[in-house]
């Protein structure tokens, strides 16, 4: 087997034979049906004992006579070479555990601009391989998209579907797939309210358009969604803000003591009434908001920091996970999130635990320990392996309906590129520990996926479904006086001012609209109730000013 590594832009000015051969990649595609997947890789040897491995036969395998060629496109310079080095050792790994002499693989220096990348792509399919692995971003599998010949099979490791077909195929968890797995278990959980929290990014937006079209299809009903400026306190402040109606939930709790306190005052009341009234004004006096918040359940679509800041504005905005279940997508799949005991009990879909062995020999190899693109990188290697040893056409093999078992699980690769990933969902106890609440498919004799990227369309903001907030269905007072004493219904659309206790007046102004209106109320008898202080000077890891 030989490894080789070209770096470098020089123009190689070839007639690619091929290039303008127009094979039909899915000749050899038929609708068989799934049966029990294949495995890649079965067991690992060890750098201390024989990092080259042996030859694997396990398979029985056509026999190569002649030298296959496989091309690897990785930015191995400029700003993102530690992201294309380290795929590169996984791929490495892969080949030095089963070493054949008859497999030559080239690794690529696709960086620099539009018109280097090209040189370089031109260089990679001058050596006429039998595959290519790579690129990672989305610009340049679409570069190599127009630049092969069709007949080509591209193992890329983007999950933008505008990159995918003619043969270019990825190998990355396609981000749909983990919010409808979400999704359907929050519909198993019998949620009845959801509110959405997304970044204002495409990949937000588009994964807000994946839990819309999920919510549809398995009849979970929202109650809005919201967007923030990712990674921005203020936006996801303003955002958890409205989305618990807390002013409404201010203003009915002010409303409530207002009746409360004005009964104690003017009315006369038997010892058994004013005992009442007295004990629900001290209660409802040690919090700021009355009632509760519009849902019961949240779905996260942003990454793990941006869920610990909106888990602090909620808690903030006096919203815990008591109040309402949370769920999370693959991008909680972090240490930093499964130690957070505030995040105990939630729940979200990500691919099965990552194999030791494989962390331990990728280790070894590199200094650091791989991510999820380092075991996709891994993967694609063996699945280029076993396709050239494979007597099955190129497509034939690479689009087994009953797919394969790699590092991250069973997997399969669909004819329009897209590929299909079997999920676990977990569910955290704050302690670090996966627990695994339904484990990941083993095979694909049932559909797992009802959704492909490109049925997904953007959405925007979904408005708050919201009843409001009636003091009156907090507080019980003497049936003689509710009559007398009444209030108004505050919905989302309530805003309230700030009240300085200390600051007397003839005339205080208060705003308590109701949901459509924001009409200004002015009571010269009101005399606002002073809040016990309320410690907000530090909530989990977000500072939270006044």
């Amino acid at each position: 087997m030989f490894i080789k590594r070209f770096f470098g832009f020089s123009i190689l000015i070839l007639t690619l034979v091929g290039c303008t051969h127009k094979a039909d990649w899915y000749s050899q595609y038929g609708e068989i049906p799934p049966q029990k997947p294949s495995e890649i890789q079965t067991d690992f040897y060890y750098p201390e004992y024989n990092i080259y491995g042996q030859p694997d036969t396990s398979y029985e395998y056509t026999k190569i006579d002649e030298t296959k060629n496989i091309s690897v496109l990785l930015p191995l310079s400029g700003p993102n070479a530690d992201l294309g080095k380290s795929i590169s050792h996984s791929v490495e790994i892969a080949f030095l555990q089963h070493p054949d002499k008859n497999i030559s693989v080239t690794f690529f220096d696709l960086s620099g601009d539009k018109s280097q990348k090209q040189s370089v792509i031109t260089n990679a399919l001058s050596s006429n391989p039998d595959i290519v692995i790579g690129p990672i971003f989305a610009e340049d599998a679409h570069l190599v998209r127009t630049m092969k010949s069709e007949s080509l099979p591209v193992l890329s490791f983007t999950s933008d579907s505008n990159a995918f077909g003619n043969g270019v195929m990825t190998m990355a968890l396609i981000p749909s797939q983990s919010v409808e797995s979400i999704v359907k278990e929050m519909t198993k959980d019998k949620v009845q309210k959801t509110v959405i929290f997304a970044p204002n990014t495409d990949s937000g937006k588009f994964m807000a358009g994946a839990a819309v079209l999920s919510a549809n299809i398995y009849d979970l009903p929202l109650s809005g969604l919201f967007y923030y400026d990712e990674n921005n306190s203020e936006s996801i402040k303003q955002v958890a803000k409205q989305a618990t109606i807390y002013d409404a939930r201010a203003a009915a709790n002010t409303k409530a003591r207002e009746i409360l306190s004005d009964i104690l005052v003017k009315e006369k009341l038997t010892p058994a009434h004013k005992n009442s009234i007295t004990t629900q004004l001290e209660k409802i006096s040690k919090f700021e908001t009355l009632g509760n918040v519009p849902f019961d359940a949240v779905l996260f679509l942003g990454n793990t920091n941006d869920t610990k800041t909106v888990v602090s504005f909620l808690r903030y905005f006096n919203t815990a996970a008591r109040d309402a279940k949370f769920y999370g997508t693959a991008l909680w799949d972090s240490p930093d999130l499964l130690n957070d005991f505030n995040m105990s009990g939630s729940k979200f879909a990500s691919l099965p635990l990552m194999s030791e062995d494989f962390s331990k020999l990728y280790a070894q190899l590199s200094g650091n320990q791989p991510s999820r693109l380092d075991t996709f990188g891994f993967d694609a290697a063996n699945l280029a392996r076993g396709m050239i040893y494979s007597k099955k056409y190129k497509a034939a093999y690479l689009l087994d309906p009953s797919g394969y078992r790699g590092l991250d699980g069973l997997f399969r690769l669909r004819p329009s590129g897209e590929n299909e990933r079997a999920l676990q969902i977990v569910k955290l106890n704050g302690s670090g520990a996966v627990i695994a609440e339904k484990p990941a498919a083993t095979n694909f004799l049932t559909p797992l996926y009802n959704i492909q990227s490109r049925q997904i369309s953007s959405v925007g903001d979904i408005e708050l479904v919201c009843d409001g907030i009636n003091p009156m269905d907090y507080i019980n007072i003497p049936d003689n006086l509710k009559e007398k004493y009444h209030s108004k219904t505050f919905g989302a659309r309530t805003k309230i001012d700030t009240i300085n206790p200390e600051v007397s007046t003839e005339e205080t102004t208060v705003v308590l609209p109701e949901d459509s209106s924001d009409e200004i109320i002015t009571s010269p008898e009101f005399k606002p109730v002073s809040l016990d202080t309320v410690d907000k000077k530090l909530i989990d890891s977000v500072e939270v000013k006044e």
